[in-house]
């Protein structure tokens, strides 16, 4: 079965959140202060969000990421994964994190059956990483990364979120990662979520971002996976791994966009940015899952075809994007 929505898209992938709890407050995603947590009773439970899951699989949905916050700070994640890597169906399984707690959790998430990692990671200079995470330990995260290698992992994806003025004297240094280790290196645009003032100063677009690093080294543009998500791919000619593009400003991805979105508080969302959502807790009040597959379709068939998240500053509030598993 496939899900295609009003534009055509082919919908196979699901990013289900599963905590809006974070051990770090990155300055693009939350505020200093952090953000009101979500009471036990305000989040989907483990079994609701399995019926989620496998509802969207049986209905088309290949691809399953889990994020947050931050993912590995939930109780009971592990065999939580364990159930999802079940779901028949399922062709991927994978997961987004800080790295922070990773260097003890890799070999059981692996054992888990999540197949993939992406780790984000905005620099890889000590001080940079503590003022940008407010108080984060870049090396937790390296140990991290060394740890889903000795685990058995495939090559991590890296994403670094470009803020001028703050790490983007880092690209090279990023973009050499991919020279002899096969890590994927993504780049993506910062995006005004939390409208601070004068966001647009820190916003480097991806051209900007490909040209300087094209004048160091020669670049060769890769054919995209069917699941993958909205990175546009390259190669540095000669390294064993790759780097990617993600541009939700300049380059507004959303032709492409393939996913729908489930929130720690189980609101399901057909884009990061939408104004609202369905809140599937009183539908999994019912054991008949018959309205959780029409409200499943009903959000792709609805989704918009792009957002307008620079162009109207008044359209959108602020987001948290710990909130929402950005």
């Amino acid at each position: 079965m496939k899900l295609i929505d009003s534009y055509g898209r082919r919908i196979n992938y699901l990013r289900l959140s599963v905590t809006d709890r974070c051990n770090l407050r990155c300055s693009y995603c939350m505020p200093a202060e952090g953000v009101p947590k979500l009471g036990h009773g305000d989040m989907l439970s483990y079994e609701d969000m399995y019926r989620v899951a496998s509802e969207a699989v049986s209905l088309g949905i290949e691809k399953i990421r889990v994020t947050g916050g931050e993912p590995l700070v939930r109780k009971g994640l592990l065999r939580f994964l364990g159930r999802l890597a079940a779901i028949p169906g399922l062709k991927e399984l994978v997961l987004t994190t800080n790295g922070m707690l990773l260097s003890e959790l890799a070999r059981p998430l692996r054992q888990a059956g999540v197949q993939r990692l992406n780790i984000s990671l905005d620099s890889l200079r000590p001080e940079t990483f503590t003022r940008i995470t407010r108080g984060g330990d870049l090396a937790k995260v390296l140990d991290g990364i060394a740890a889903a290698e000795d685990a058995g992992f495939p090559p991590v994806k890296i994403n670094m979120v470009v803020m001028r003025g703050v790490n983007d004297d880092e690209l090279l240094d990023f973009a050499a990662l991919t020279l002899h280790k096969p890590y994927t290196v993504r780049f993506i645009e910062y995006m005004p979520t939390l409208k601070e003032e004068g966001w647009n100063s820190q916003c480097m677009a991806g051209g900007e971002i490909l040209e300087l690093i094209g004048r160091h080294y020669p670049l060769l543009p890769m054919v995209g996976a069917e699941m993958a998500g909205p990175a546009r791919n390259f190669k540095i000619s000669g390294a064993a791994g790759a780097i990617g593009i993600i541009t939700p400003i300049s380059g507004h991805f959303c032709d492409s966009c393939n996913r729908i979105r489930v929130t720690a508080a189980g609101v399901l969302r057909g884009c990061l940015f939408a104004d609202s959502g369905v809140d599937l807790k009183p539908l999994l009040l019912n054991a008949d899952n018959g309205l959780l597959r029409e409200t499943l379709q009903g959000i792709v068939t609805g989704k918009p075809g792009r957002h307008h998240l620079a162009e109207d500053e008044t359209r959108h509030g602020t987001v948290a994007m710990s909130r929402i598993g950005g």
